[in-house]
């Protein structure tokens, strides 16, 4: 059974920071590209930043500069730092994988994890 669960959102005022991590289980990690998506309310469900087995990553333009993913293949484990913050980051975050690097998802995703960016 396959697992993510997500961890590190919350509150932050713009220009702040943030941290959000996922934790997965039941799948073979490092063979698969993991990614972060996010949801604003009102907008579709979009590629933030996704991670390939090799460590080759693929940023939103909207993110580019600001945001960092990284994976540890020994934890099982994918974070996305989040620098510079603005209100428009304000969405539900979700963890995912099975996906592509250029950002077809997976069918697996985190229950989410809200990002809230006030100015």
């Amino acid at each position: 059974q396959v697992q993510l669960v997500e961890s590190g959102g919350g509150l932050a005022q713009a220009g702040g920071s943030l941290r959000l991590s996922c934790a997965a289980s039941g799948i073979i990690f490092r063979l698969n590209v993991m990614g972060w998506y996010r949801q604003a309310p009102g907008k579709q469900r979009e590629l933030v930043a996704s991670i390939s087995t090799g460590g080759i990553t693929n940023y939103a333009d909207s993110v580019k500069g600001r945001f960092t993913i990284s994976r540890d293949n020994a934890r099982n484990t994918v974070n996305l730092q989040m620098n510079s913050l603005k209100p428009e980051d304000t969405a539900i975050y979700y963890c995912n994988t099975g996906g592509t690097i250029s950002g077809i998802p997976g069918n697996y995703w985190g229950q989410g994890t809200q990002v809230t960016v006030s100015s």
